[in-house]
C-alpha cells in the first residue's frame, strides 16, 4: 500500500549523492530500531523524526512502508551473513562454529533491530525470501564443515542455532539493564553442548512447523517462515 502523501512535489535542487545516502543510512537505521521496539506499524512520521529527516524526504526514498521495512530486513540480514561468509571463511571448522554463535549474539546484543531479525513478520518479498534462504543455506553449510571435522555432535541442526537466538533474544531483554554481558557465558554454555563430546542423547529435534508457529506467535501474525525447512 503506498502511504498517503507519498507523491508530494520532487526537490527543487537534487542534493548530493553522499548527503543523500547519508539520509538514507539514517532512515534505515531509525526503522530497523522503531520497527524492533514498536512492530511494523510505527507512524513513519516517528522513523523520520528518528532519522532527522523530513517526512517528505522519508517517502522519496521509500515509498511504502513494504520498501522501508523491506529495506530495514536487508540492512539487518547482511549483518548476518558477513558472520556466516567469516565462519565459513575460518580454516578450521570448529572454530568457525563457535565464532559465529558468538558473533551472532553480539550482533544481537549491540542493535535491537538485529535482536528482532528472527521476531519480525516483515512483509512477503522475494528480496527477503532470498536472502533469508541463502543465509540458511549458508549456516547450513557451516554446520557441515565442523561435523565432518569431528568436532560438532552431529545431532546438530540449523533449528537448533535458530531455537539458540530467540533463546538468546530473551536473556537480553531480561538482562539489558543490570547484567547487560551475561549473554556472553549464556553462549559459551551453548557452544560446550554443541561440542562433540561424552553427552547424553538430546531428544528429538523441534520440528520446522513448529517453530515457525512459535516465531509467528512472537510477531502476532500467522505468517509463515518458508525458509525454514526441516533439517
Amino acid at each position: 500500500m503506498v502511504i498517503p502523501g507519498a507523491q508530494w512535489g520532487v526537490e527543487r535542487s537534487r542534493p548530493l549523492r553522499a548527503d543523500a545516502e547519508r539520509n538514507r543510512e539514517r532512515i534505515v537505521t531509525a526503522a530497523a530500531r522503531l520497527f524492533a521496539e514498536q512492530g511494523l506499524s510505527v507512524p513513519l512520521e516517528d522513523v523520520a523524526r528518528a532519522a532527522g529527516v523530513g517526512v517528505a524526504t522519508l517517502y522519496r526514498r521509500f515509498p511504502t512502508r513494504t520498501d522501508l521495512a523491506i529495506a530495514a530486513f536487508e540492512r539487518n540480514m547482511t549483518a548476518y551473513t558477513d558472520a556466516v561468509d567469516k565462519a565459513l571463511s575460518n580454516p578450521v571448522p570448529w572454530d568457525g562454529f563457535r565464532d559465529l554463535l558468538f558473533d551472532l549474539c553480539a550482533l544481537q546484543a549491540s542493535d535491537p533491530g538485529l535482536r528482532a531479525l528472527l521476531t519480525t513478520a516483515f512483509p512477503a518479498s522475494s528480496v527477503i525470501e532470498g536472502r533469508a534462504t541463502e543465509a540458511i543455506a549458508k549456516l547450513g553449510e557451516v554446520i557441515s564443515r565442523a561435523q565432518q571435522d569431528g568436532t560438532l555432535r552431529p545431532d546438530i541442526g540449523v533449528g537448533d542455532i535458530v531455537v539458540l537466538l530467540l533463546a538468546d533474544t530473551g536473556v537480553l531483554e531480561a538482562t539489558r539493564e543490570h547484567a547487560p554481558g551475561a549473554w556472553r557465558r549464556f553462549t559459551a554454555l551453548m557452544a560446550d553442548a554443541f561440542r562433540v563430546g561424552p553427552h547424553e542423547p538430546l531428544p528429538p529435534p523441534t520440528p520446522a512447523e513448529e517453530l515457525r508457529s512459535s516465531i509467528a506467535m512472537l510477531t502476532g501474525d500467522t505468517l509463515r517462515i518458508e525458509w525454514l525447512a526441516d533439517d
